[in-house]
């Protein structure tokens, strides 16, 4: 059995090892039982922390959408040109994959969407995840609508080519390669967007 460890940090370890059940074994057909013996604890331990499977899944994807916001957002903050943001907030978001897999799987798992719940709890993180990244958006005058689309079109970018990388079917694709990749996709797209209203071709006033 797991020695005695204070509350917060008996729930960071139930959350850690319930993240990886989960993800091998899917959300139905991982028991607390389960849980509770692959974190070296009893069942009613477990329970003294989460009320039931539902509450402890709702706790583990809530955990992984604000490490992974956090992780991306301040690493895109503590740069200082459009390029390194981008860069930055790629390569963070890459390096959260490699070291969360399990929690990267079970955020964005398609099963989510099947249940209501877990359908709103993730896009409610898509859309804190979305409004963070398209305050790093540095396209000057566009209407807020498309600076949030693209936020969304820069996660769904990272998104399928992450979990595809990470799938097996592409062979081995290194994290520092996958991230660069995707930066080039992203910037290359990012700088090919005009302004909302663009000012009239200039003209030749020598002219008659």
């Amino acid at each position: 059995m797991s020695g005695r460890l204070p509350g917060p940090e008996r729930k960071r370890q139930l959350l850690a090892v319930a993240r990886q059940v989960l993800a091998k074994n899917g959300y139905h057909e991982t028991t607390m039982s389960e849980i509770a013996t692959a974190a070296g604890v009893t069942k009613p331990v477990l329970y003294q922390h989460y009320r039931s499977k539902r509450d402890l899944y709702r706790n583990v994807l809530e955990d992984v959408g604000a490490r992974l916001e956090s992780t991306v957002i301040q690493a895109a903050v503590d740069t200082s040109s459009p390029r390194e943001r981008a860069e930055a907030g790629i390569r963070a978001y890459a390096e959260f994959v490699e070291d969360d897999l399990d929690g990267f799987r079970l955020l964005f798992s398609g099963a989510n969407r099947q249940d209501p719940e877990w359908a709103a709890l993730t896009s409610s993180v898509e859309r804190s995840l979305a409004r963070a990244i398209a305050s790093l958006i540095d396209v000057p005058d566009i209407a807020p609508i498309r600076r949030q689309t693209m936020a969304y079109g820069v996660m769904g970018l990272a998104e399928a080519m992450m979990r595809y990388a990470k799938s097996g079917e592409a062979g081995h694709y290194p994290t520092d390669r996958l991230s660069a990749d995707i930066t080039k996709l992203l910037w290359a797209g990012l700088r090919g967007i005009e302004a909302d209203d663009l000012a009239p071709a200039p003209t030749d006033e020598s002219s008659p």
